[in-house]
C-alpha cells in the first residue's frame, strides 16, 4: 500500500509541474513525466532495477523533446500592429 500511495503522490506531483507554458517549463514538465513512466515499464518488463534504471532515461529523454516540441506559441490572434513610437502591440 505504501508503493501505491507514493507512486500516486509522485505522480500528482509531476502532474502540477506539467501546467507550465514555456517551452523550458515543459521540457522539465515532460521528462519527469517520460522518466517515471519509464522507469515503471522498463521495471515492469525486465522485473531488475537496471530495466528501470534504462527505461527511465529513455522516457525522460523522450518526455523532455515531446514536452518542449508541444509548447504553445504566444502569438497573437488578430496580429500585431507598431505605434508612432514604434512599440509593437497584439490585436
Amino acid at each position: 500500500m505504501k508503493k501505491i500511495i507514493t507512486i500516486f503522490a509522485a505522480g500528482m506531483l509531476t502532474l502540477s509541474v506539467t501546467a507550465c507554458n514555456t517551452p523550458t517549463d515543459r521540457a522539465l514538465g515532460g521528462a519527469a513525466i517520460g522518466g517515471l513512466a519509464g522507469a515503471a515499464i522498463g521495471g515492469a518488463a525486465t522485473g531488475r532495477g537496471s530495466g528501470a534504471l534504462a527505461g527511465a532515461a529513455i522516457g525522460a529523454a523522450g518526455g523532455a523533446i515531446v514536452g518542449a516540441a508541444t509548447a504553445p506559441q504566444n502569438r497573437c490572434p488578430y496580429g500585431t500592429y507598431q505605434d508612432v513610437y514604434g512599440n509593437l502591440y497584439c490585436r
